[in-house]
């Protein structure tokens, strides 16, 4: 038995750049003052569908939403193995927050069409609430397995998973349509494949096109590989803008301060017995070590 399977992944600032104009005056991030990455546990998710895909067969569509440069992850995607993607962008899905951002997810997969598995990372690495995939399963009105280390086994439309819990894991099964958040213990993602790369490497969204000229766009309307990046508006998918961006979004920030990290106090010790043992007092004091 084949599944129709959809992966909702995300371009996230790279948080280990952060810099001094990391967020806006109006508390949403800068995404254009830090380098843009795949969210690591996306790829996770992505790994375990392209998994079932080459064990049962099945298609896998591939969505995100965000500005038009989030194309870059829809692309790594079709290098992985991905069959359809599609970019949500459209300035009526700005500065949403995890409620606005759940309904137009919720909106695009109803667009997709019928669905037997949903895939999300367990959350993403610039906002890290992990409420984006269960309030999308809630919005779909479906069963949802967050934390899932492992799938072990897929029957007809029945699957069984390994999920993470505090102090150890619980073995839970659930019927089809079903949403599932994957960890990073749960594997480790595919690169890109070569063959997959020369094949999509061309690939753009109709809103990249203003960055090519017209023997690019000729040459693209020649091969159907090139056209493999849907766009999608809040009018594609039929939804209402007070749900959208800012508009559908009950979550506001207040107040941002900038935090100074210094450098902390520096101690030399003398490399002797007698420094040794200064160095012991102090930190049995402070009841570092006991």
């Amino acid at each position: 038995m084949s599944y129709q399977m959809i992966v909702l992944v995300k371009q996230v600032p790279d948080t280990q750049n952060i810099t001094a104009q990391a967020m806006k005056e109006d508390g949403t991030v800068n995404r254009s003052a830090l380098p843009a990455i795949y969210n690591p546990e996306d790829l996770n998710a992505l790994e375990e569908a392209l998994k079932i895909k080459e064990k049962y067969g099945g298609k896998i569509t591939v969505i995100t939403m965000g500005p038009p440069n989030a194309a870059e992850v829809l692309r790594q995607s079709l290098y992985r193995g991905a069959d359809e993607v599609v970019l949500l962008s459209d300035r009526k899905f700005a500065g949403a927050d995890t409620l606005a951002t759940s309904y137009v997810l919720a909106k695009a997969i109803k667009k997709t069409g019928d669905f037997d598995l949903i895939f999300c990372g367990r959350q993403a690495i610039d906002g890290d609430t992990a409420q984006v995939g269960p309030q999308t399963a809630e919005k779909l009105k479906i069963n949802q397995i967050t934390f899932v280390d492992k799938i072990l086994s897929i029957k007809d439309k029945e699957l069984t998973v390994e999920r993470s819990i505090e102090g150890g894991y619980e073995v839970v099964k659930s019927s089809f349509p079903l949403l599932l958040t994957i960890t990073d213990e749960s594997n480790i993602p595919r690169p890109p494949a070569v063959k997959k790369v020369l094949t999509y490497k061309n690939a753009v969204s109709p809103l990249e096109l203003d960055n090519y000229d017209d023997e690019y766009l000729s040459n693209q309307n020649n091969n159907p590989s090139n056209l493999k990046i849907q766009h999608w508006t809040h009018e594609s998918i039929d939804a209402k803008t007070v749900q959208c961006g800012l508009s559908g979004s009950p979550t506001k920030v207040k107040k941002i301060e900038s935090v100074i990290l210094e450098a902390p106090e520096i101690k030399n010790i003398a490399n002797s017995d007698e420094g040794i043992k200064t160095l012991l007092k102090e930190l049995t004091d402070e009841h570092i070590i006991g």
